[in-house]
């Protein structure tokens, strides 16, 4: 089959793997329709990982079942299905507590697997032509048959249930304001779900105009943060207060206001600021033990200075890891069906497979309008 394969830092190709095979009575295969590149995916492609060559990409996944293994007991040929980022078993401890995102059993030695990700288990990922899902009756989620909501539904395999995590992180409640810094697609779907949770006031935060412009077509308010303090400015709209709640979106590969270099905990440092005393913080955004590619020894090793006497001063609570998708991808899923969310609206491309090399050049460079794109095995599509 045909799939797109990590070759050295910011180059992938796509070529010929071998097809999955029915490895577990539990397997199942699936015929792929909809993969997209996530900003997670873009930290391998820079070599900002310990990603060895030969990766095959793609951890947002949604397809329609081919195989089922001979254990499989509610699943059937011909099922559209999504599935979660995170693999996971559905029976150990973490499972059944509902923290799918780390699972003892998938990634042993690991708490957590995923699909087509450096360190999170052997299960390659889903920018191919076919998927093998292991533990598939945990890990799939069925989907009405057809193409209908087909942008919207591929959403549900991370970022918007990873947006969402991010609001529940935060304890996000109607009525309150919200502050999230980054506007990329978990930005953004972090915003959208503060919105659709009753926040009364969101504020985005980024300094892409493309990414601005979409947060404030979905209700939230706009924060350049090239244009002065974050902080400050949140705070001059809050009645001096700041925020009731904030949510990270981006990561340890944060810009300084400048954007002349790397600052890596920047975000979590204004947060803190931003955030008002007692206030909660969700941190959805990638923080990893290893960084190669950090500003400092510190950085390399995940080691960040973090303003932690402020945010003790300020009494402040913070919620921290990635997302556990099946604890939040039914009911969203849901609120698809019944017309109240459409996450597709941070979607600006889908494109055939074989595209995937100048999709991953385009987006990581965020040109010519790159925000989230969704490769299309099989079939000849483009916006």
């Amino acid at each position: 089959m045909k799939a797109v394969v990590y070759e050295r830092p910011f180059s992938v190709t796509v070529k010929d793997v071998d097809d999955p095979q029915i490895q577990h009575p539990n397997d199942v295969l699936v015929r792929v329709t909809s993969s997209a590149i996530c900003g997670s995916d873009l930290h391998m492609y820079e070599g900002r990982t310990a990603a060895e060559p030969g990766i095959v990409f793609g951890h947002e996944n949604l397809g329609v079942i081919e195989e089922v293994g001979d254990g499989v007991a509610t699943l059937s040929v011909g099922d559209r299905v999504v599935m979660p980022f995170n693999v996971a078993c559905g029976f150990c401890k973490n499972c059944l507590a509902g923290e799918t995102g780390f699972c003892l059993t998938v990634n042993p030695g690991f708490a957590g697997g995923a699909y087509g990700y450096v360190a999170m288990g052997p299960y390659k990922g889903g920018q191919a032509e076919r998927l093998r899902v292991p533990f598939a009756d945990f890990n799939c989620l069925k989907l009405p048959p057809g193409d209908e909501f087909e942008t919207d539904f591929v959403l549900l395999a991370d970022i918007f249930p990873t947006g969402y995590h991010g609001c529940e992180l935060a304890q996000v409640s109607p009525g309150e304001t919200v502050a999230v810094y980054g506007a990329g697609p978990v930005g953004l779907m972090a915003a959208y779900s503060a919105l659709v949770r009753g926040a009364a006031k969101v504020f985005s935060v980024d300094r892409v105009p493309e990414r601005l412009a979409k947060a404030e077509e979905i209700g939230a308010i706009p924060i350049d943060f090239t244009k002065g303090d974050p902080a400050q400015q949140i705070k001059e709209q809050t009645n001096g207060e700041g925020t009731d709640k904030g949510v990270d979106a981006v990561g340890y590969q944060a810009q300084a206001h400048d954007t002349s270099h790397e600052e890596p905990a920047i975000v979590l440092n204004e947060l803190v600021e931003t955030v008002r005393a007692t206030g909660r913080l969700g941190i959805p955004g990638l923080y990893v033990p290893s960084d190669p590619g950090g500003p400092d020894e510190h950085a390399k090793h995940g080691q960040l200075l973090v303003s932690i006497g402020r945010m003790f001063e300020k009494g402040q609570k913070m919620g921290t890891g990635q997302c556990n998708v099946k604890r939040y991808n039914r009911q969203l899923r849901d609120l698809i069906i019944a017309g109240r969310a459409k996450p597709s609206f941070v979607v600006s491309h889908e494109l055939p497979l074989e595209d995937a090399p100048q999709a991953y050049e385009k987006f990581d460079k965020r040109i010519e309008g790159y925000t989230k794109v969704v490769l299309h095995p099989g079939h000849a599509l483009a916006a």
